[in-house]
């Protein structure tokens, strides 16, 4: 059986891009991750990493927060110029205005340092389910029409397209971070319900556990701003809701 960090019997390891500027951290996580399975590549600043990421499309990014010449949160916003990658980020202290920073980025988690290997592991399993799901890189091909039909849903000038996950606003293509669209098609399978924290990060992240309520509010605040603030409503003490 294949471990975590392949897609089956002859697939290739998946592929993680850390960029941690601590060179014993840095050793022991990759370390560690090659111990499952994945193919690691390492860079120890900001900059170093934008071009190794710019060099090879890496199936997940994980990135330390305070990095030299450019930290983890200008790196995430460089890399999402062009790439729908998951990105982990990594702050040691946990510190609220750090994680708000990262996810308001681009970035689709975050991990407190000293992180436990399975957990970080399972962050990362968690964020490649998210990424098959979600729409292709940019640049890559399309599927015929013919071969990608299903349901086409509107709510208001928003149009998903749930086999194509394509997402139009007013007739224009919207670009979503694959998590940001798992979080739409979520909202979609129940308009006009109340969805919680809780159930969000279950359904959407993939958490088996208590997750921080943060990445949801902040993925949310990123889905307005593409789909159209009123489009998502906030139901105060309860959760979210998609409007019909």
């Amino acid at each position: 059986m294949p471990g975590p960090g392949t897609a089956g019997p002859s697939a290739a390891p998946v592929t993680v891009l850390l960029v941690e500027d601590d060179e014993v951290i840095r050793r022991a996580v990759a370390m560690a991750l090659e111990r499952y399975g994945y193919r690691v590549d390492v860079a120890a600043d900001g900059l170093a990493g934008l071009e190794a990421q710019r060099a090879r499309r890496h199936d997940v990014l994980l990135f330390d927060v305070m990095l030299p010449g450019l930290d983890g949160i200008g790196l995430c916003r460089r890399v999402r110029e062009t790439s729908l990658a998951p990105i982990l980020m990594m702050s040691a202290r946990g510190d609220a205005l750090d994680v708000v920073a990262g996810l308001e980025a681009g970035a689709d988690d975050y991990v407190v340092k000293p992180v436990d290997t399975p957990v970080l592991v399972a962050r990362i399993r968690a964020l490649l389910r998210r990424a098959a799901f979600g729409p292709p890189e940019p640049g890559a091909p399309e599927p015929a029409e013919e071969e990608r039909p299903g349901a086409r849903l509107s709510f208001g000038d928003v149009t998903i397209d749930t086999a194509g996950l394509e997402v139009c606003r007013a007739g224009a293509p919207v670009a979503l971070a694959p998590t940001e669209l798992r979080l739409l098609l979520e909202f979609a399978a129940h308009p006009g319900i109340v969805l919680d924290r809780g159930t969000l990060l279950r359904n959407v992240w993939d958490y088996g556990w208590d997750g921080d309520s943060r990445v949801v509010d902040l993925c949310v605040q990123r889905l307005r701003k593409k789909i159209g603030a009123d489009r998502i409503e906030t139901v105060r003490g309860f959760g979210y809701k998609l409007r019909r």
